[in-house]
């Protein structure tokens, strides 16, 4: 497999599209956020990253995401937990590295709590942008409008415009219900494994406030903040993304 050309991978009934590079572990892994792909800004500089430092490298798609099958509406979290679970075990091998963007940072969590479950305690580390685990609950629900209720309600579903896309974010009530369901943010979080995260101060989406409250759940290891004054939800400008290499190149170093 190079990193041109996906495979596909069936997470029930689902074609999940892969990209994965061979090389060095502890090996990357990119979870992207809320309908992103694995062809943004950031997990590409990471994919010229990784090749120039050998390090292996592996991204998906969710479903309803990016080149995978299946419809954006039908996704949750726990959907989404399910194909990168699936994608983590028939992929990577060894020690690695998670990197979760927003969305991402919150699946990353979740699989940590999943992959211990089983014993498997190959993650080395959390790199976490912009992380919103539970955002759902903690973002989106408390600021809901008695038109977006009565939408949830009536239709299933609201939307919004949104700042990234021409196409509007779609939120439907299977995906606020199942947040629920996949809460972190409600004692401490045992990773076993450091993390680092990186939040941007001038984020419109996900404030400050949240990274903060992630880091105080954090208690039992060893947590980095790293605060951008000017970052916003992106994190995709030239500085931003040589801080993220950064931060990956420093855990990599304290995994080996």
């Amino acid at each position: 497999m190079n990193a041109s050309t996906p495979v596909f991978i069936d997470v029930a009934g689902s074609n999940i599209a892969v990209r994965q590079v061979p090389g060095a572990a502890p090996g990357i892994v990119w979870l992207g956020g809320y309908k992103s792909d694995m062809l943004g800004t950031k997990a590409e500089a990471l994919s010229a990253w990784t090749a120039r430092e050998g390090r292996a490298y592996l991204r998906h798609d969710y479903s309803g995401h990016g080149e995978s099958g299946g419809d954006f509406v039908d996704g949750t979290i726990s959907k989404w937990l399910a194909e990168s679970l699936a994608v983590f075990g028939h992929f990577s091998k060894g020690k690695q590295i998670l990197v979760g963007s927003s969305m991402g940072a919150w699946i990353a969590l979740r699989m940590v709590q999943e992959l211990r479950k089983v014993g498997d305690d190959r993650v080395a580390g959390l790199v976490l942008l912009a992380p919103a685990p539970d955002f759902t609950i903690e973002l989106i629900e408390p600021v809901l409008t008695k038109a977006q209720k009565r939408d949830l309600s009536k239709k299933g579903f609201f939307a919004e415009p949104s700042d990234y896309s021409d196409e509007p974010y779609v939120y439907t009530r299977a995906l606020i219900e199942d947040g629920r369901a996949n809460r972190v943010m409600t004692g401490p979080i045992d990773t076993h494994c450091p993390v680092h995260i990186l939040q941007g101060l001038a984020d419109p989406d996900v404030p400050s406030g949240h990274a903060l409250k992630l880091a105080a759940l954090l208690p039992a290891d060893d947590v980095t903040l790293s605060l951008i004054p000017d970052g916003d939800h992106r994190l995709s400008r030239p500085e931003d993304l040589d801080m993220l290499k950064r931060a990956v190149g420093d855990m990599i170093q304290r995994a080996t």
